[in-house]
């Protein structure tokens, strides 16, 4: 018989399932990736924001994916990392610290989608209609559209833990390695209809969008490079676009691999496994990815 808590504040999640013999060799993984990704994104955004010959809308723009690499696996790794040293039953966390982990762990992979989609117009710009990019893509239009994109992934994040903060919790453990919305929402012994609709709602407005824009912002991309037959243009295009739609792909299907894995109970450990590798591979292979595409960057880290 299922154990009741009416409105605990102390919360048990229940992490990885790892053995003696698996915990170090986990933990050191995790811990040496997590060491990566912050090395190599700050390094990344240190040299963006020294170097005045950075200071161009592309790198500003990948400032905002560093930042969203840099916090969301600050939120998330360490506390993996605790609670793969502790046992089971010391593995607590308050309510407040819960949400907001969720809250960030959400905001990350919404920031990934809004953003990526305000870097693919900067890409559009610059090879579709080159003669106005400077025009176009302003410090100002650089602004807006770093806002738009926290904005709207901060109103559809916000809205979606208001619906579940709002519940009574009759339950406290976490069946995830992590906090997240539908680890949250399942504590409550509440209907929870209307925050599974926002939360479809959301999923589907929010990659439809994403890869709509991709999908618009790239065939055009392919239909200038065609009419135009210019090779010089046609390698601008390939090297800048393959970076960034390499970097979504990747996102893709990290996130995507993650809710499969949903469907399958019986693969329980792999689907926390890749609840954690959906912040670990992101953010760590995006750093790489701009550092050796970019001519600009890899000058100035020779030279350096």
């Amino acid at each position: 018989m299922e154990n009741f808590t009416f409105n605990s504040f102390v919360l048990q999640i229940e992490g990885l399932k790892v053995t003696e013999t698996s915990m170090y060799p986990v933990f050191f993984s995790f811990l040496f990736s997590y060491m990566f990704i912050i090395l190599a994104n700050v390094g990344t955004a240190v040299l963006i924001l020294v170097d005045k010959s950075l200071h161009q809308p592309m790198y500003l723009l990948l400032c905002n994916l560093i930042f969203n690499d840099i916090l969301g696996n600050s939120i998330m790794v360490p506390r993996v990392l605790t609670d793969i040293l502790s046992p089971p039953s010391e593995r607590l966390i308050s309510y407040s610290e819960c949400v907001v982990q969720a809250f960030t762990s959400h905001m990350f992979g919404t920031a990934s989608h809004t953003v990526l989609m305000i870097m693919a117009f900067d890409r559009y710009v610059a090879i579709c209609d080159p003669l106005r990019y400077a025009a176009v893509m302003t410090n100002r239009m650089v602004v807006k559209l770093t806002l738009s994109a926290w904005g709207v992934a901060l109103v559809l994040v916000g809205v979606l833990l208001g619906l579940t903060v709002r519940l009574s919790r009759c339950r406290t453990l976490i069946t995830n390695p992590y906090c997240d919305n539908a680890s949250l929402f399942k504590l409550s012994c509440e209907s929870v209809v209307i925050n599974n609709i926002y939360g479809l709602t959301f999923t589907v407005v929010l990659l439809t969008a994403s890869m709509g824009s991709i999908v618009l912002t790239y065939t055009q991309i392919t239909v200038v490079c065609l009419t135009r037959k210019n090779q010089s243009l046609n390698r601008k295009a390939l090297k800048t676009c393959s970076t960034h739609l390499l970097v979504y792909l990747i996102m893709i299907v990290c996130g995507k691999v993650n809710i499969v894995l949903h469907r399958f109970p019986q693969f329980s450990y792999e689907r926390k496994l890749f609840a954690i590798l959906f912040h670990l591979i992101p953010g760590s292979l995006n750093p790489i990815i701009y550092g050796v595409q970019s001519n600009e960057i890899k000058k100035i880290t020779m030279v350096t």
